[in-house]
């Protein structure tokens, strides 16, 4: 497994890894282990697809998650990918439509829009810019 060291807003991580088998690979990122799809492309370097954690013990404190709303039509906005929240684009009250860009999400060096899934109102938003958060992560509540 190769490692490399990064640092991020001022975070540092760890990240081993491992060989690449047809299109997966195990990644490691500060002791957590994780599974990664990649993308089948015609040039040689593969692009991240998805991320999918493989143990749930995490060495870095993420966020707390807070419950699941109680509302039946509320949409939960959450982070993709692990990474730190380098900004947060819209407040509690304001309107939304599909796809506008509610946060950003910085993961190995690159900027990530979070969109909005659906049309509403932002209801709560359960973390604030820096904060580092784990892929699934409850970014923010449309109802």
């Amino acid at each position: 497994m190769k490692e490399y060291k990064y640092k991020i807003n001022g975070n540092e991580y760890t990240v081993g890894i491992g060989d690449i088998d047809h299109n997966m690979v195990e990644v490691e990122v500060n002791g957590t282990s994780y599974t990664v799809e990649l993308e089948k492309t015609e040039t040689p370097a593969p692009v991240v697809a998805a991320v999918k954690p493989v143990s749930p013990v995490a060495t870095t404190t993420p966020v707390a998650r807070p419950a699941a709303p109680a509302s039946a039509g509320a949409g939960v906005v959450k982070a993709p990918l692990p990474g730190t929240i380098v900004d947060i684009k819209v407040s509690v009250g304001d309107k939304v439509e599909p796809n506008t860009v509610v946060a950003v999400l910085e993961a190995m060096k690159m900027e990530n829009n979070i969109n909005a899934g659906r049309a509403g109102v932002v209801k709560s938003i359960s973390v604030n810019k820096g904060d580092s958060v784990l892929d699934g992560t409850d970014i923010l509540v449309i109802e």
